[in-house]
């Protein structure tokens, strides 16, 4: 992954451009302009399927429509810029909603809200599914497969988020430099204090103790290495296929005094040799991909030592949910994250088959995630003028707060889950494949 700094930080391809299938509904709405009258309609009748909550739109010549039950959930209010906003959200869904939303099509006074309301409401709405959609669907889909993370191409997939600088994360993260949820133990608890309980929790469910040598696979930039080396004092390997963050977490280590303890590699995780007491990872599996989920857990198996414990933090979707998001690409695989994938518990568990690894532990933190990202968001518009000053556009700041709106509502909806889960190193079984470097 190449380190952009704060002076040459810029909007690239994943940064907020839009994608081909934006431009094709584009050209179709402008050769055919009665596609925007019927989408503005389509998209009014599915207003009116509003089951919880109220929505008000604000159609582009000034007209305000309002549905629903304002006594019943979340209030949304929606302001259409072009009528275009509606054709891209009856022909793409939900990635549509959002690429017009980072075009300037559409606007909200209460993001988060909105997208709160959205999802409570999706089966009304019909964010996803129709034939009409499938060439969008397929555009999308075809890009996402190409991005597969072989061990090159995971590097490839991680630069396309990281090499944004780590000073741009610097801006909204807490002083921690941690990009995972926090769990908060008081209402009171600062956003550093709930990523140190974090931190905590995932030492103390690995079971560490002073002097076992722990494997982190994900580094970030270095805040769980610190805590487990500085504070518990265990060895820690972390491993990290990012240089920007293997540069940043570094000197981190460097500057706490903790290089006897604590070594970075910029290695990927199908490349670990030798055996760890315990392991830990956190909310790096969503990089992984399906199809080396298993590839992953005999990895890990390989490097955890026998009746060893493992704290793996992924967020997740709820298994009626996984396969249509593994058969496509939403908005997020398409800008956010390329290459990745949100597993659900079941394809952990099947992908666990041929390894000694046992669940024994679960919970689910999502509740922690809306105020963790809420803090992040509130963060980062504060600091507006210097993500301008770093040379990101208006395009590329509409679609980090699309981004940070859309995943606090997908976790305050259970739309999404983020599981802490422990397993230990048990049963014996059949030998693993090597890595995939194609």
């Amino acid at each position: 992954m190449a380190k952009a700094t704060a002076s040459e930080a810029r909007p690239h391809r994943v940064s907020g451009d839009a994608g081909p299938a934006a431009g094709m509904i584009s050209a179709l709405a402008e050769r055919v302009p009665v596609v925007e009258r019927v989408a503005q309609r389509v998209m009014l009748a599915a207003a009116r399927r509003i089951k919880v909550g109220e929505l008000t739109v604000q159609l582009p010549d000034g007209r305000r429509r309002t549905f629903g039950d304002p006594t019943t959930g979340p209030r949304g209010e929606l302001h259409l810029h072009h009528p275009q906003a509606a054709v891209r959200l009856l022909l793409a869904g939900d990635t549509g909603a959002g690429e017009a939303y980072v075009d300037g099509l559409w606007s909200s006074p209460d993001l988060p809200e909105l997208a709160k309301l959205a999802s409570v409401n999706r089966d009304a709405l019909a964010l996803t599914g129709g034939w009409w959609r499938l060439p969008a669907r397929l555009v999308r889909t075809i890009a996402h497969r190409a991005r597969r993370n072989t061990v090159t191409g995971a590097r490839r997939n991680i630069e396309a988020h990281y090499d944004l600088g780590n000073d741009f994360y610097r801006l909204f993260l807490d002083e921690t430099l941690t990009y995972s949820s926090a769990v908060f133990e008081a209402a009171d608890q600062s956003l550093a204090d709930a990523q140190r309980n974090k931190y905590r929790l995932i030492a103390e469910r690995a079971g560490l103790r002073e002097g076992q040598h722990v494997l982190e696979i994900g580094t970030g930039w270095g805040g769980f290495a610190l805590y487990a080396g500085g504070e518990i004092g265990c060895r820690v390997t972390s491993i990290t296929i990012s240089p920007a963050q293997h540069a940043l977490a570094t000197q981190r280590i460097r500057e706490a005094g903790l290089e006897d303890r604590v070594t970075v590699l910029l290695r990927d995780y199908r490349e670990v040799v030798g055996t760890f007491d315990a392991i830990v990872s956190i909310e790096m599996f969503e990089a992984v991909g399906a199809e080396y989920f298993e590839a992953f857990f005999q990895a890990c198996d390989r490097a955890l030592r026998p009746g060893g414990l493992m704290s793996l933090q992924t967020i997740a979707f709820p298994d009626v949910s996984y396969e249509p998001q593994r058969r496509g690409a939403n908005w997020i695989q398409t800008y956010i994250f390329p290459g990745g994938l949100l597993p659900s518990l079941a394809a952990i568990e099947r992908s666990l088959h041929g390894t000694k690894l046992l669940i024994r532990r679960v919970d689910d933190i999502a509740p922690h995630y809306v105020r963790t990202l809420a803090a992040w968001r509130s963060r980062f518009l504060s600091r507006l003028d210097d993500v301008r000053a770093m040379g990101f556009d208006e395009r590329f700041i509409r679609m980090w707060d699309y981004y940070l709106s859309i995943s606090q509502a997908g976790f305050d909806t259970g739309v999404c889950q983020d599981f802490q889960i422990v397993f230990e190193k048990g049963r014996a079984t059949r030998a693993p494949s090597g890595p995939d470097r194609d």
